[in-house]
This record gives structure tokens, C-alpha cells and sequence, in this order.
């Protein structure tokens, strides 16, 4: 299987309820590094898994609508956890429709799966993955 990984960053605020997540139920901040891996089982005629320009390009686009803003504000996020795993999966479902669009560019309609993976810190993280089906 080959891959390719893109690279970007987020900064967020956010807040928790329940007593599992002791004082992250207050409003606090957190920047996010976020990888997301395109796979595929073969090469496309130019012998790439994925334009990575434009693959960097739709994860700016991904992103950009959380950068900078407090979650528990942002309409879709609104009486959710937006907990790291909560937003790998929303951030999976936002690459996976850029696949399907055609907004990878030539070749990306053969993705296999995507995974995509949120570094809270330097010693944690948590990632989705799933197919394209």
C-alpha cells in the first residue's frame, strides 16, 4: 500500500461537560497538528498517490473554517465533545468529500483510504481512519 501525509495546524478554544475531563470542562485552548494520509494500492500514470498540492490545499480548506474559533460557538459543533477523535472524524468526512469532488486532482478518485490523525501535544493523539467506499 502506498501513502502519502499532509501536514497543517489549527488552533482552537473549547470546552467539555462531564466530570471524565476534570478542568477541560472549562473553556481552554488547544493547537492541533494534523496529518492526513492518502493510500492507495497503486500509483497513478504519473506514479503518485495523490496531488500534494492540492491534497495541502484541501486540508487548508478543511480546516480553516475551525482555525481560531471557539467550537462550542460553531453551529455543526453545538452541544457536541468536540473531543481530538470527535474532530478526526469530522475533519475524515471533509477530506473524504474533497476525494469524491475531484478536488485532489487526477487520480484521486483511486484513494483507497484516508486516515487522519490530530496531535493534541507531544505525547498524545488520537486518529480516524476509513475507506472511500
Amino acid at each position: 500500500m502506498y501513502a502519502v501525509e499532509v501536514r497543517d495546524h489549527i488552533m482552537i478554544a473549547h470546552s467539555f461537560r462531564g466530570e471524565l475531563f476534570g478542568p477541560a470542562q472549562r473553556l481552554h485552548g488547544a493547537t492541533f497538528i494534523v496529518d492526513v494520509a492518502f493510500f492507495r494500492e497503486r500509483l497513478t500514470e504519473d506514479q503518485v498517490v495523490v496531488d500534494i498540492g492540492r491534497a495541502h490545499d484541501a486540508l487548508k480548506a478543511a480546516l480553516d473554517p475551525l482555525n481560531y474559533r471557539n467550537l462550542d460557538e460553531v453551529e455543526p459543533f453545538k452541544g457536541q465533545q468536540t473531543t481530538t477523535e470527535f474532530l478526526s472524524r469530522h475533519i475524515f468526512d471533509a477530506m473524504a468529500d474533497a476525494a469524491r469532488k475531484g478536488a485532489l486532482g487526477p487520480g484521486g478518485e483511486g484513494i483507497n483510504s484516508i486516515r487522519v490523525t490530530l496531535h493534541e501535544s507531544h505525547v498524545a493523539r488520537a486518529w480516524f481512519e476509513g475507506p472511500l467506499a
